[in-house]
């Protein structure tokens, strides 16, 4: 009798179409948080394979803090044109100019806590009761206490303390009215899990994941990109230096690294010499230890 062995990329790549099933079976209206970034991209391809030969049946809920990076909403609206999706836009300015919430002011101000209330009033207009997100345990101490499924109350806040048990592989996605869950199907993948799917799939990525030459200041311990909402500090000097971003976010507070990695065999390498987290060169999650625990506790991705 033969048997059927699987790689570690296809049993990855087989629970996650497993819980991206179990999401489509348990809740009526989910949606893909899409934020341009690879693990969101990766998401999404894998919700096509998981729902073959049929068109995405997921919409993409895409959280517009107007400071993106430019590259990341072109290859959005790409993706949303070659793939035929629904695209959800909620805008961080409208809330703003609604007074939902207020601007942050300083050197190190940013709209990326300001992207909770917008998330949680398009998840409550859009009356979504699942929201896929591309969440990975590696990536930061909060996110590795997450279960597959992530239960939001009727405030669309995230107690760790009330998730439910996960035990063989059943997924219990009950909710009362008003409540909502999170589902992270890449839980179990590392960054490194994700380049190796990335380069053996053939994923297309933004090109600010790979080596480019741009204008760029040491802010943070970080090479933050120049933009027209930047503010430049006395003494801080621009630099042209060759750079690419492990992490994609509000270009005012995502930090690029040096590099020669304009491959995904090259980027494939170089993840596999890193020591630090990607995360480490987003400087809101350096605020405080628990910067990110407070957001999601908030109802924050």
């Amino acid at each position: 009798m033969s048997k059927y062995y699987l790689n570690y990329l296809d049993e990855l790549e087989s629970e996650a179409i497993f819980i991206l099933r179990e999401v489509w079976a348990q809740f009526q209206n989910p949606v893909i948080l899409f934020s341009g970034g690879k693990d969101s991209i990766v998401v999404t391809h894998l919700a096509k394979k998981a729902c073959y030969p049929s068109r995405l049946p997921f919409p993409l809920m895409h959280v517009d803090t107007g400071h993106n990076f430019p590259e990341t909403i072109q290859f959005r609206d790409d993706l949303i044109t070659e793939l035929e999706a629904q695209l959800i836009v909620g805008s961080v300015q409208e809330s703003i100019d609604q007074g939902r919430v207020a601007e942050e002011r300083g050197k190190n101000a940013t709209r990326n806590a300001l992207q909770i209330t917008t998330l949680l009033d398009a998840i409550e207009m859009h009356h979504v009761d699942c929201a896929i997100g591309g969440g990975r345990r590696d990536e930061e101490k909060a996110r590795a206490k997450e279960r597959f499924f992530s239960h939001r109350d009727d405030f669309g806040q995230w107690d760790p303390k009330n998730q439910r048990p996960e035990l063989w592989n059943l997924l219990n996605g009950k909710h009362f009215e008003g409540e909502h869950f999170r589902a992270f199907p890449i839980s179990n993948w590392t960054e490194m899990d994700v380049w190796n799917y990335i380069l053996r799939e053939n994923i297309k990525i933004p090109s600010l994941y790979f080596a480019h030459e741009r204008e760029v200041v040491w802010r943070s311990n970080s090479w933050i990109p120049v933009s027209r909402h930047l503010k430049l500090e006395e003494g801080e000097t621009v630099h042209t230096k060759k750079i690419r971003f492990r992490t994609l976010g509000d270009i005012t507070i995502t930090g690029g690294i040096e590099s020669e990695a304009d491959t995904l065999e090259k980027i494939v390498t170089e993840v596999a010499a890193m020591k630090q987290t990607e995360r480490g060169n987003r400087s809101d999650d350096k605020r405080s230890e628990t910067a990110m625990e407070d957001r999601k506790r908030q109802g924050y991705f």
